[in-house]
């Protein structure tokens, strides 16, 4: 590799020693899944709804991908400093005897707490659910919006 960035030659077949590291990682997991009995799967989102969360003076805003689902199998709950979206998400299987080339969406129970910087109003929190996108505007506490002072 250093012979090819110096001299441009091809590198005939030679790989990189981050490719082997990259493989070597692989294949520990994988030893070490099939010892403790579980298969070894490349990390992926699974079924966590992914969000977007932005903020201005007076309310926190959370976006949330969660398709292939009703509004009412989705439960919001709110604390003090904190949201917690949850719900089950079913996909529907092919049949017994299908093989996947491909599965990047999952189903099963989720459960996602999102922690905000400051206190919020629950009982005043808008929640909808449009087209797959789950989308909910919370109101921040009086007393941490920011105040101009007059001064006299």
């Amino acid at each position: 590799m250093i012979l090819k960035q110096f001299v441009n030659l091809p590198n005939y077949g030679w790989r990189s020693t981050f490719n082997e590291l990259e493989n070597m990682r692989y294949n520990m997991n994988r030893l070490f899944g099939q010892v403790s009995g579980r298969p070894y799967w490349q990390s992926h989102a699974g079924v966590f709804p992914l969000v977007n969360i932005a903020e201005n003076a007076d309310y926190f805003f959370i976006r949330a991908e969660i398709p292939g689902m009703e509004s009412e199998e989705i439960s919001i709950t709110a604390t003090r400093q904190s949201l917690t979206i949850s719900g089950e998400r079913k996909i529907v299987s092919e049949g017994e005897k299908v093989r996947y080339h491909r599965r990047e969406r999952e189903g099963g129970i989720f459960n996602r707490v999102i922690s905000l910087a400051n206190d919020i109003q629950a009982d005043k929190i808008v929640a909808r659910y449009v087209d797959g996108i789950l989308s909910i505007k919370i109101p921040k506490v009086e007393a941490v919006k920011a105040r101009q002072i007059d001064i006299d």
